[in-house]
């Protein structure tokens, strides 16, 4: 196998495996996981790069427009992990899985309007049928799956700013967790001056998969970075859809989520979409080659 394609499947395989992971500390409370996520992952992240002695996007990095760009992206990424492991702890899998389902057909959609990126015809029929799908759950259950939303939508405007940045993968990475981590460190240091810090009074196994939190968040970033380097974007657009089925698979047959007729209906809308979203893929990278 391709090392490009193994260090990219890899990635989203460790995603997928994600809702195992927050519903094995599904006792210490969403917002405290995430202050965990972001501390340890800054420090292993940067213990990544003094080994490499990465420093020289640190001067770079002082420029206010890039200290801009990076705010809005790790705020985008902090709420985007804390809707998605809010939805794994509360029983929601179903619905995590569709927002990222969801995901690339908004960045389609996002790169239209705000890149001036061409919509190809059939592009715009998956878009539709990605937006039937929602609109079919929403008025069969009495509300929009808005976790799903918020997941899909929070990421593909994350990815849009990504794409324009000027710094690298570990390096904005880097930069995005340490404009986070003084927040994390301030509400984790409230949560302990109120007694409520999960971390303190929790067992030693609890305690050691949060501090986990670090490299399960960090890995799969890292193995991503690498593998999609070495391989075609049409690849990845059919790998990423590995990790919201076993998201779903979980959901369904591990957690036992009820999944009903209305779901149903509503992601065979979304998974329509999928299909043909990724049969244009390969169709229009084929046509490029020729």
């Amino acid at each position: 196998m391709n090392s490009g394609v193994l260090f990219t499947l890899s990635s989203y395989v460790l995603w997928g495996l994600f809702p195992l992971y927050f519903r094995s500390i599904n006792m210490v409370d969403a917002t405290e996981i995430i202050g965990h996520r972001i501390i340890w992952s800054a420090i292993l992240i940067f213990f990544i790069l003094f080994l490499l002695k990465q420093w020289d996007w640190l001067k770079k990095a002082c420029r206010g427009r890039i200290i801009l760009i990076f705010f809005c992206s790790s705020f985008l990424l902090a709420i985007n992990w804390g809707t998605y492991v809010y939805a794994i702890v509360h029983d929601r899998t179903l619905e995590a899985s569709l927002g990222y389902f969801i995901n690339p057909l908004i960045s389609v959609a996002l790169g239209a309007y705000f890149l001036k990126e061409k919509l190809r015809s059939l592009q715009k029929v998956c878009v539709l049928l990605a937006l039937i799908g929602v609109i079919w759950i929403t008025w069969k259950t009495g509300s929009a799956p808005w976790l799903g939303l918020t997941m899909a939508t929070t990421f593909a405007v994350y990815g849009l700013i990504r794409k324009t940045a000027p710094l690298g993968s570990i390096e904005g990475l880097a930069l995005e967790t340490l404009i986070l981590t003084p927040v994390a460190l301030g509400f984790l240091a409230w949560l302990y001056t109120q007694n409520i810090l999960a971390f303190t009074t929790a067992p030693a196994s609890i305690q050691l998969l949060l501090i986990a939190a670090g490299p399960i968040t960090t890995i799969p970033l890292l193995l991503f970075a690498s593998g999609v380097r070495r391989i075609n974007y049409s690849t990845v657009g059919i790998i990423q859809y590995v990790s919201p089925s076993m998201v779903f698979l979980l959901g369904v047959f591990a957690f036992h989520e009820p999944f009903n007729v209305t779901l149903f209906i509503g992601f065979l809308f979304i998974w329509t979409a999928v299909l043909l979203f990724t049969f244009d893929s390969i169709r229009h990278s084929k046509l490029k080659k020729r």
